[in-house]
């Protein structure tokens, strides 16, 4: 009973922040049995189709690196320890190097000894989507942007306590921004 009204209540407060454009709140993130907390700029984007980014293989060209290209266009992969941030220790937010949108928070962090940065959550549930992705003859849930459709990594379930999720991202397709 407590967990159901604890769920609902996040549920409430979410759907109140997510009417807010900017203002520092406290977010909490329910997922089915865990909550976060944690201070972050809040600047959402409605997820209707004219907040979506939208460009074509060459306009993407232009603006990313062929690396980025490869691996949030194409789906691609960073060699593993090879990455900027599979290490980074420093506090702060990761976004989306397409679209600067806010994807993970540094409290979420944590070593998987995998050479890809790993979180046990993403700042906001509604930030990235998952994908079925059965690319190398098995099932894996990809993670996508859901701003700009940019590949991600993807998520397992064999992650730290409280979710027990391993999103495991390449760092490529991040942006870190120190606090």
């Amino acid at each position: 009973m407590i967990k159901i009204f604890i769920c609902f209540f996040s549920f409430l407060l979410l759907s109140c922040l997510s009417s807010m454009e900017e203002k520092e709140s406290s977010l909490i993130s329910c997922n089915g049995n865990y909550n976060i907390v944690s201070k972050v700029d809040i600047k959402k984007f409605n997820l209707d189709d004219s907040s979506k980014v939208k460009k074509t293989d060459e306009e993407w060209r232009k603006i990313l690196s062929k690396e980025q290209f490869i691996v949030t266009r194409q789906s691609g992969t960073e060699p593993p320890f090879s990455g900027d941030y599979w290490n980074n220790k420093d506090k702060g937010n990761y976004y989306c190097v397409c679209c600067d949108n806010l994807l993970f928070l540094s409290e979420t962090k944590f070593n998987s000894g995998t050479g890809w940065p790993s979180f046990y959550a993403p700042a906001f549930e509604d930030n990235v989507k998952q994908v079925i992705d059965n690319s190398i003859g098995m099932i894996r849930n990809e993670v996508v942007c859901n701003k700009c459709d940019a590949h991600l990594g993807h998520v397992f379930e064999d992650g730290p306590l409280p979710s027990g999720l391993r999103y495991c991202i390449n760092s490529i397709s991040l942006k870190f921004k120190k606090e």
